[in-house]
């Protein structure tokens, strides 16, 4: 049975929002080398390490290892008193966003809330507003988000689409799962689909996208390590408390050994918690500045805003390539353009646009749905990848998706 909406709730300001997480294969490729962690002088406040280190990053007294705090981002959002009125930003989709006759059957109603991230992330959360916006066109459906600024009103914000009987909710990031499964069973006629989030135990009305991101990262480190002409490449994380983090890193780590087993590889995670770490696009251009510094001559940039902000500082360095995260970061990041020769992409979207018609035709699965991931068009850059090295790259991806080839990641190690 449906809730109804409680009353009459403050007007909240809906604004656009992003995240991360994932699964990935488990035996280590055979030209892994022994670990060996080296952390840079310049970087006083990240962990970083180097190519030696395949599965495991070190770590300084300023990464924390405990679970993300809960301090607010002073930004706008909707607090827990409002009520979700229309997507009304330059992000808004077209047509009607009313959700007055949400309790109706005939009206489908899909909600989405995000993280910390906002929804104009220009990479996770984006995506996954999109997915839900093509559900608007292509089924008719009422569309609306709401963006968070404080973890600890994850629930109130899911609440605020649940008690108007919207019949499907998006949450975004591996952050909102516990409050993603805390309302699957307060509104069990609601189905609830988490991005990123790896389901456990199945309930039947929760779909877990989640995203194989060390193959993504395979191919990305293997690319890296083939444009790489200094012998060095580096990777800008967000915090390694996010499994798909974790994923993304060593799956590139291992993907540029593949090909080159004598690669030096600075992988560097953000030493915040999930409130900050895939927000800050500052210490993202400092850490990719520094890396470059070093010898880096390909970035990898997964981390959200942090991420981009190592694209940006890259596209400022002649002579460099960077690699995206999550969407083609092409088409929406167009500050890196200068150095973006690919990206490392989670196909969200279609992932979620897939899984919300799903729940409108009555074939909604249970547990954990597996979405797509693969290497962005080259672009203007395309001249710069040889025809070996896009000959390579396919015969990974084949060998990646017949199962021939491993990542090494180990998600339980």
């Amino acid at each position: 049975m449906r809730k109804s909406f409680l009353g009459a709730l403050l007007a909240a300001l809906m604004l656009p929002v992003l995240a991360a997480c994932g699964g990935g294969q488990t035996a280590a490729p055979t030209t892994a080398p022994a670990a060996e962690a080296t952390t840079a002088p310049a970087e006083p406040t990240a962990a970083a390490t180097t190519a030696a280190e395949p599965t495991t990053a070190a770590t300084t007294a300023a990464e924390p290892t405990t679970a993300a705090t809960t301090a607010a981002e002073p930004t706008t959002a909707a607090t827990t008193a409002a009520e979700p009125t229309t997507a009304a930003t330059s992000a808004a989709p077209a047509g009607s966003t009313d959700d007055s006759n949400c309790a109706d059957a005939a009206v489908l109603c899909v909600g989405l809330v995000t993280d910390v991230g906002k929804v104009d992330d220009k990479s996770f959360n984006q995506s996954a507003w999109e997915g839900v916006k093509a559900a608007q066109g292509d089924l008719g459906a009422v569309v609306n988000y709401v963006e968070t600024t404080d973890p600890k009103d994850y629930g109130n914000n899911i609440a605020l689409f649940a008690d108007k009987s919207y019949d499907v909710i998006v949450t975004v990031g591996f952050a909102l799962g516990e409050a993603t499964s805390t309302a699957a069973k307060d509104y069990p006629d609601i189905k609830f689909i988490g991005v990123d989030q790896f389901q456990a135990e199945a309930a039947p009305n929760v779909a877990g996208l989640i995203f194989n991101e060390d193959k993504a990262g395979f191919l990305a480190g293997a690319l890296a390590a083939q444009l790489s002409k200094s012998g060095t490449i580096a990777a800008v994380l967000g915090t390694n408390l996010v499994p798909p983090v974790v994923a993304f890193k060593e799956g590139y780590e291992n993907g540029a050994k593949y090909v080159k087993p004598d690669i030096k590889i600075i992988s560097t995670f953000h030493p915040g918690g999930l409130d900050t770490a895939f927000v800050d696009p500052e210490w993202g251009a400092t850490t990719a500045k520094q890396a470059v510094d070093q010898g880096a001559d390909v970035v990898f940039g997964a981390g959200g805003k942090t991420g981009n902000g190592a694209l940006i500082e890259v596209a400022g360095q002649q002579g460099k390539f960077c690699i995206g995260v999550d969407s083609d970061q092409w088409e929406t990041v167009p500050e890196a353009h200068p150095c973006l020769v690919s990206s490392a992409m989670k196909l969200i979207t279609p992932g979620v646009t897939d899984l919300i018609k799903q729940a409108k035709d009555g074939s909604f699965p249970s547990g954990n749905f597996t979405g797509e991931v693969g290497l962005a068009p080259f672009h203007d850059f395309d001249s710069n990848v040889s025809a070996d090295i896009k000959t390579k790259i396919d015969e990974i991806n084949k060998g990646l998706e017949d199962g021939s080839i491993k990542t090494g990641y180990n998600p339980g190690g």
